[in-house]
């Protein structure tokens, strides 16, 4: 029998957000790339939430965007509303975060992948790695198609041996009633992958037109949209938003919750994968927020052009009866219609310590891993990770540097420090609490941060660098001349102090310490600063937010220059860490379990102590490993 025989260069499996990543970095960067997906038409599908962004997440999409991926584009492209979040708050947890038309997000990232150079798609299912001499060599199909392949990068998601659960209902397919893959994982685990079952969950869909919304409370976008991308025009991201909505669950809803808790997949232990702590279903909710009398719950359009209404807070696993008649208890769901029923989905994925920080497997050499299947939760903590995952895989084939950040520099370092050196007994979700450099972490600073990186991989343009390079000249000079530029106690000036309940002024000051004052920031100088240049908006803002807060960021680099000196003392591969003198048993066995890269790396990991990694710092020192 004939068979067909391929070769690539890089074969991705999957594309979700981060197959889409990782297909697109390689491709790019010129490496004959196929991307497997069990859908063409699931490309880029959000089985969930119809948003991108949000607290923390917001970051990683700009983090994303800076290094040369498309999710920031793709949603500018496709937001139907746009809101920056916690403004209150200081600059370090601004997130934006964008109300996507679902079916446009997924048809405009399909639209790209099929009009980028060197990249092939092909809708088959994966059921076989290639694996030899513990490197792996390429893939099979279903089909009996073998693809060979330099590096393979492993995007599946939330597809292997899926299976979709309400009530008594269970049916093994992936999300949306999509296939699920049900092979792949005998073959991973034939080669020593260790594997999990995670769930996550999702609500459910009503008709719009069924919707009372005049009991619910109307959430508009914000008046002036911020883009995503810094690469987009913020002029061409001014629409017509839709508005969402705001209701909030009872003690009636609570009640029909509890009665029928032993109906529910998630207590009756029908379910057996481990669910995310930080988004629970709403049974979960009932049950450990005993003392709330009610939840909020927002409608979220899922397009302009379906009535589909997306219940978000309220995702669910309960039969189809108690589905019914708890979201009828929500003030202005009283009548609606249900068009898709909640359900739970469990799903295979890996221990993520079996990967190194470039995310290739630490036992198997040219696998590559990205994506919820790292057991990692969200659309954009994916995209993230198959970015990284798809770069890795090219820089090893290209014989370059690996691109590996660090928790110092972005919030893509922390995500992937944390599933690659902390036990992982849920789907992680990013945080911007875990983030120990959160005020030089903004999202706002992300181009400031990462381009370089972009560049230097190859995935941004010499035109947008040297924009970059621009952009920090100016903020360095107008930050000079802010400093430099003095006003007295005139009239304008102290008008403008009255405006904004600001300490008049007794004597000159510079235009850098009225815009450390709480009151008053960089822009509302404007009136009384006479030789202000016209800047761009990006770049005031910048301006505003390093001489504000210049203090607190002094102090926080201070830590960082800590910190690097620990990441800056590498281990080596091979090191034998039970030949380590005065090192605890529960050290050596976590360590030679996570073989971590340095020792910044090693004191992250539960169980070494502050003094096993002083007597790793003696041993290597004396060993002549200076680092």
């Amino acid at each position: 029998m004939a068979v067909i025989e391929k070769y690539f260069d890089i074969v991705v499996i999957g594309a979700g957000h981060a197959g889409c990543e990782a297909a697109l970095a390689a491709a790019r960067l010129g490496l004959e790339t196929i991307c497997f997906t069990v859908s063409v038409d699931s490309i880029a599908l959000m089985p969930c939430n119809p948003n991108i962004g949000g607290t923390s997440k917001g970051h990683l999409v700009r983090e994303i965007d800076a290094l040369g991926g498309e999710m920031g584009k793709n949603i500018d492209a496709t937001f139907i509303q746009s809101k920056m979040l916690n403004r209150s708050k200081g600059p370090a947890v601004h997130s934006l975060r964008a109300q996507a038309d679902k079916s446009e997000y997924s048809r405009r990232m399909r639209r790209i992948m099929e009009n980028t150079d060197h990249l092939t798609i092909k809708q088959a299912e994966v059921t076989d790695l290639i694996v030899e001499d513990g490197i792996c060599t390429g893939v099979k199909t279903l089909g009996g198609g073998i693809y060979h392949a330099k590096a393979v990068v492993l995007c599946t998601g939330v597809y292997l041996n899926a299976r979709c659960i309400y009530g008594e209902v269970s049916n093994y397919t992936g999300p949306n009633g999509l296939q699920s893959a049900t092979h792949l994982t005998d073959s991973l685990k034939e080669h020593g992958v260790e594997m999990v079952r995670f769930k996550t969950g999702t609500p459910a869909r009503v008709d719009g037109r069924t919707v009372d919304f005049s009991r619910m409370e109307e959430q508009l976008g914000d008046e002036r949209v911020v883009p995503f991308s810094f690469s987009t025009n913020p002029e061409d991201v001014q629409i017509d938003q839709v508005s969402c909505w705001l209701t909030y669950t009872n003690e009636e809803t609570h009640e029909i919750i509890r009665n029928n808790l032993d109906r529910s997949p998630l207590y009756s232990g029908m379910i057996h994968g481990t669910g995310p702590r930080y988004c629970p279903s709403i049974e979960d909710k009932v049950v450990r927020f005993a003392d709330k009398n009610r939840h909020q719950v927002f409608l979220e359009p899922e397009g302009l052009y379906t009535n589909e209404m997306y219940i978000g807070g309220m995702s669910s696993s309960l039969p189809e009866d108690v589905q019914d008649a708890m979201y009828h208890t929500v003030p202005g769901l009283e009548h609606a219609k249900i068009v898709r029923n909640a359900y739970a989905i469990e799903y295979d994925c890996i221990n993520p310590i079996q990967l190194n920080a470039t995310l290739e497997f630490k036992n198997i050499q040219n696998l590559f891993s990205g994506g919820q299947f790292n057991g990692s939760s969200g659309y954009e903590e994916a995209a993230a990770q198959g970015l990284i995952a798809g770069i890795n895989a090219c820089m090893k084939i290209l014989g370059r540097e690996y691109l590996v950040l660090d928790r110092s520099e972005s919030y893509i370092g922390v995500l992937i420090d944390d599933l690659v050196t902390k036990e992982t007994h849920e789907p992680y979700r990013m945080m911007t609490s875990r983030a120990e450099y959160r005020l030089l972490l903004r999202q706002d600073n992300a181009d400031l941060r990462l381009r370089k990186y972009g560049h230097q991989v190859g995935l941004v343009d010499e035109e947008t660098y040297q924009a970059l390079l621009r952009k920090e000249e100016q903020i360095k000079a107008e930050i000079e001349r802010v400093n430099n530029t003095y006003v007295g106690d005139s009239e304008p000036v102290q008008n403008l102090m009255k405006q904004y309940n600001s300490t008049l002024l007794n004597s000159g000051c510079s235009l850098s310490e009225l815009i450390r004052r709480p009151e008053l920031n960089y822009q509302v100088l404007a009136p009384i600063d006479k030789h202000r240049p016209e800047l761009p908006e990006d770049v005031q803002e910048q301006v505003s937010i390093n001489i504000k807060y210049d203090g607190y960021i002094k102090r926080q680099m201070k830590q960082v220059e800590q910190f690097k000196k620990m990441e800056g003392r590498k281990i080596p591969e091979d090191l034998d860490f039970n030949a380590v003198g005065s090192l605890r048993l529960e050290a050596i066995q976590k360590l030679e379990a996570y073989r971590p890269m340095n020792l910044g790396q090693a004191s992250r990991i539960s169980g070494v102590s502050p003094a096993d990694v002083s007597v790793l710092l003696v041993y290597l020192e004396s060993t002549g490993h200076k680092g």
